[in-house]
């Protein structure tokens, strides 16, 4: 209801705000979440096979081969990603209530954009690099490893899975984020 200058009164608006900032806080703990899955699961994924490589008399000799994701750079920066988004998600929950000035949050919105990116761009490289451990490339003579390092992959798959829920919650958030600052002003521009 508005006021005889056609003003929107405070408790109008607030009911708004409150669901908005409650929607912005469960997004930003699902991302949590879900970055932080991802990050934990590819940096303690490795496995090791150990295979016969020869037989000389009744001897095997055996070799142990390690899949590990220090082994490819994709990796590291998907972890590196992950881990500075989930870094960044509970710093932002954790100094939620310093951050009730529009400036800040302002800048919380485009650091919001920056860690979105981030996210985005580290699943990206480590889906390229799974995509060719599980098909290799005929053409340059790599072969698939996901046939040996069967572990491997299903868990490296799962945390890619993690890191893309992540960055749709992420994605998600800054769009909500956007309503809720120009709810604001619309708001404050009102009274």
């Amino acid at each position: 209801m508005a006021d005889e200058n056609g003003k929107q009164t405070e408790t109008e608006s607030r009911p708004w705000h409150q669901t908005v900032t409650l929607l912005l806080v469960s997004l930003r703990l699902a991302a949590l979440v879900a970055t932080s899955t991802a990050a934990g699961l590819m940096a303690f994924n490795k496995e090791t096979k150990t295979v016969t490589v020869a037989v000389v008399g009744t001897n095997p000799i055996l070799q142990s081969f390690t899949a590990a994701f220090q082994q490819t750079p994709a990796f590291v920066y998907f972890v590196l990603a992950n881990a500075i988004a989930s870094l960044y998600n509970l710093l932002a929950m954790l100094l939620r209530p310093c951050l009730k000035n529009r400036g800040r949050q302002v800048l919380v919105h485009l650091l919001d954009m920056v860690v979105f990116a981030l996210v985005v761009t580290g699943a990206a490289a480590a889906a390229s690099m799974a995509e060719l451990g599980k098909n290799g490339n005929k053409y340059a003579r790599w072969n698939p490893i996901c046939d040996r390092f069967e572990a491997f992959c299903i868990r490296g798959g799962v945390a890619l899975v993690a890191a893309f829920i992540g960055a749709v919650l992420l994605l998600l958030m800054n769009a909500l984020s956007v309503v809720g600052l120009t709810c604001k002003n619309v708001t404050s521009n009102n009274n």
